[in-house]
């Protein structure tokens, strides 16, 4: 039974690092995704900059969030974040694929 529940303990905990890390590594995608609009012309300077102002604003939610909760994010909070990520994600590609080019 004490096997068990440390099992579970570890899982949890496991997953929570893992999910942490899935919010750290979309970020480093979405501002890749952004590079990527610059160094290709996709991105006109003020598609960019709107969408690195909104970057940094996700940026700095999440440093917030963690500072409250000491290092961690909720489950509430990760959804939120990964909706409000989402999003970003729609605006990038719709930057990217309009008929705007720099």
């Amino acid at each position: 039974m004490k096997t068990l529940v440390k099992m579970i303990v570890v899982v949890s905990a496991l997953s929570s690092v893992a999910m942490a890390a899935e919010v750290d590594h979309r970020e480093d995608r979405q501002q890749d995704r952004i590079a990527r609009g610059v160094q290709d012309g996709q991105l006109t300077p003020a598609e960019t900059a709107r969408l690195e102002r909104q970057e940094a604003r996700i940026d700095a939610r999440i440093d917030r969030e963690r500072a409250e909760n000491g290092g961690h994010l909720t489950p509430a909070e990760r959804r939120s974040i990964n909706r409000q990520q989402n999003r970003e994600s729609r605006r990038i590609y719709a930057a990217k694929h309009n008929a705007r080019h720099e």
